[in-house]
Protein backbone atom coordinates (compact mmCIF):
# COMPACT_ATOMS: atom_id res chain seq x y z
CA UNK A 1 0.00 0.00 0.00
CA UNK A 2 0.85 3.37 -0.68
CA UNK A 3 2.42 5.35 1.87
CA UNK A 4 0.33 8.55 1.21
CA UNK A 5 -2.82 6.05 1.64
CA UNK A 6 -1.96 4.84 4.98
CA UNK A 7 -0.76 8.48 6.20
CA UNK A 8 -4.38 9.54 5.01
CA UNK A 9 -6.13 6.72 6.77
CA UNK A 10 -3.91 7.25 10.41
CA UNK A 11 -5.23 11.10 10.05
CA UNK A 12 -8.79 10.30 9.68
CA UNK A 13 -8.06 8.71 13.18
CA UNK A 14 -6.27 11.00 14.64
CA UNK A 15 -7.09 14.62 15.94
CA UNK A 16 -6.61 17.40 13.56
CA UNK A 17 -4.66 20.09 15.98
CA UNK A 18 -4.35 22.36 13.04
CA UNK A 19 -6.90 25.27 13.07
CA UNK A 20 -9.42 24.48 10.19
CA UNK A 21 -9.21 27.62 7.74
CA UNK A 22 -12.73 28.76 5.75
CA UNK A 23 -11.82 26.43 3.32
CA UNK A 24 -11.94 23.58 5.07
CA UNK A 25 -14.40 24.55 6.74
CA UNK A 26 -16.32 24.65 3.74
CA UNK A 27 -15.55 21.38 2.58
CA UNK A 28 -16.47 19.95 5.85
CA UNK A 29 -19.66 21.54 5.69
CA UNK A 30 -20.06 19.94 1.95
CA UNK A 31 -19.12 16.71 3.85
CA UNK A 32 -21.88 16.72 6.56
CA UNK A 33 -24.23 18.11 4.28
CA UNK A 34 -23.98 15.67 0.62
CA UNK A 35 -23.84 12.20 2.74
CA UNK A 36 -27.25 10.12 3.42
CA UNK A 37 -28.00 8.99 6.90
CA UNK A 38 -27.32 5.58 5.15
CA UNK A 39 -23.80 6.66 4.45
CA UNK A 40 -22.89 8.05 7.63
CA UNK A 41 -23.88 4.60 9.05
CA UNK A 42 -21.65 3.14 6.71
CA UNK A 43 -18.52 5.32 7.33
CA UNK A 44 -19.46 4.22 11.47
CA UNK A 45 -19.52 0.77 10.30
CA UNK A 46 -16.23 1.20 8.34
CA UNK A 47 -14.80 2.75 11.35
CA UNK A 48 -16.03 -0.20 13.99
CA UNK A 49 -14.62 -2.86 11.07
CA UNK A 50 -11.32 -1.64 10.90
CA UNK A 51 -11.01 -0.36 15.12
CA UNK A 52 -11.99 -3.74 15.67
CA UNK A 53 -8.63 -5.43 14.24
CA UNK A 54 -7.23 -3.70 17.31
CA UNK A 55 -5.64 -6.66 19.65
CA UNK A 56 -7.65 -4.31 22.68
CA UNK A 57 -10.59 -5.34 21.39
CA UNK A 58 -10.36 -8.31 19.21
CA UNK A 59 -11.95 -10.43 21.96
CA UNK A 60 -15.62 -8.42 21.94
CA UNK A 61 -15.71 -7.37 18.47
CA UNK A 62 -15.30 -9.94 15.61
CA UNK A 63 -16.03 -9.08 11.87
CA UNK A 64 -15.00 -11.21 9.08
CA UNK A 65 -12.01 -10.87 6.66
CA UNK A 66 -15.40 -10.06 3.73
CA UNK A 67 -17.33 -7.98 6.31
CA UNK A 68 -13.88 -5.87 6.49
CA UNK A 69 -13.55 -5.54 2.70
CA UNK A 70 -16.95 -4.44 2.29
CA UNK A 71 -16.83 -1.60 4.28
CA UNK A 72 -13.50 -0.79 2.75
CA UNK A 73 -15.42 -0.64 -0.40
CA UNK A 74 -18.09 1.13 0.66
CA UNK A 75 -16.17 4.04 2.23
CA UNK A 76 -13.53 3.94 -0.23
CA UNK A 77 -16.61 4.65 -2.74
CA UNK A 78 -17.99 7.07 -0.44
CA UNK A 79 -14.94 9.17 -0.13
CA UNK A 80 -14.01 9.35 -3.65
CA UNK A 81 -18.09 10.33 -4.73
CA UNK A 82 -17.53 13.47 -2.07
CA UNK A 83 -13.90 14.62 -3.07
CA UNK A 84 -13.94 13.93 -6.73
CA UNK A 85 -17.59 14.76 -7.55
CA UNK A 86 -20.20 16.12 -4.86
CA UNK A 87 -17.90 18.39 -3.32
CA UNK A 88 -14.78 18.30 -5.64
CA UNK A 89 -14.45 21.75 -6.11
CA UNK A 90 -14.60 22.68 -2.28
CA UNK A 91 -12.14 19.95 -1.92
CA UNK A 92 -9.63 21.59 -5.07
CA UNK A 93 -10.19 25.30 -3.17
CA UNK A 94 -9.14 23.39 0.21
CA UNK A 95 -6.34 21.61 -0.77
CA UNK A 96 -4.77 24.61 -2.99
CA UNK A 97 -5.06 27.19 0.36
CA UNK A 98 -5.13 25.34 3.24
CA UNK A 99 -2.60 21.98 2.25
CA UNK A 100 -3.00 18.44 2.88
CA UNK A 101 -4.19 18.48 6.17
CA UNK A 102 -7.65 19.69 4.91
CA UNK A 103 -8.71 16.36 3.47
CA UNK A 104 -8.15 14.91 7.09
CA UNK A 105 -9.41 17.34 8.84
CA UNK A 106 -12.87 17.69 6.95
CA UNK A 107 -13.10 14.02 7.48
CA UNK A 108 -13.12 14.09 10.78
CA UNK A 109 -16.35 16.44 10.52
CA UNK A 110 -17.69 13.49 9.18
CA UNK A 111 -16.58 11.21 11.41
CA UNK A 112 -17.44 13.37 14.52
CA UNK A 113 -20.55 13.96 13.11
CA UNK A 114 -21.53 9.90 12.09
CA UNK A 115 -20.42 9.20 15.60
CA UNK A 116 -23.05 11.54 17.17
CA UNK A 117 -25.43 10.02 15.51
CA UNK A 118 -24.66 6.92 16.31
CA UNK A 119 -24.58 7.49 20.11
CA UNK A 120 -27.63 9.26 19.76
CA UNK A 121 -29.66 5.98 18.93
CA UNK A 122 -31.73 5.09 21.94
CA UNK A 123 -30.18 1.53 21.85
CA UNK A 124 -26.78 2.88 22.25
CA UNK A 125 -28.15 5.28 25.21
CA UNK A 126 -29.70 2.71 27.01
CA UNK A 127 -26.61 0.48 27.07
CA UNK A 128 -24.43 2.57 27.94
CA UNK A 129 -26.76 4.05 30.86
CA UNK A 130 -25.54 0.49 32.39
CA UNK A 131 -22.37 2.49 33.18
CA UNK A 132 -24.68 3.96 36.25
CA UNK A 133 -24.45 1.31 37.99
CA UNK A 134 -20.65 0.78 38.37
CA UNK A 135 -19.83 4.60 39.63
CA UNK A 136 -19.54 5.59 43.44
CA UNK A 137 -21.39 8.74 43.25
CA UNK A 138 -20.43 9.79 46.98
CA UNK A 139 -16.76 9.59 45.42
CA UNK A 140 -17.57 11.59 42.94
CA UNK A 141 -19.37 14.46 44.93
CA UNK A 142 -16.43 14.74 47.40
CA UNK A 143 -14.26 15.24 44.04
CA UNK A 144 -16.65 18.65 44.60
CA UNK A 145 -16.03 19.78 48.02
Amino acid sequence: MNIKYVAFILAFFLPCFANAGPYTDDLSKCLVESTTKDDRVALVRWMFAAASAHPAVASIATVSAEDLDKANAETGALFMRLLTETCEDKARKALAYEGNTTIPTSFQILGQVAGSELFSSPEVTQAMAGLRHHIDEKKLEALRK
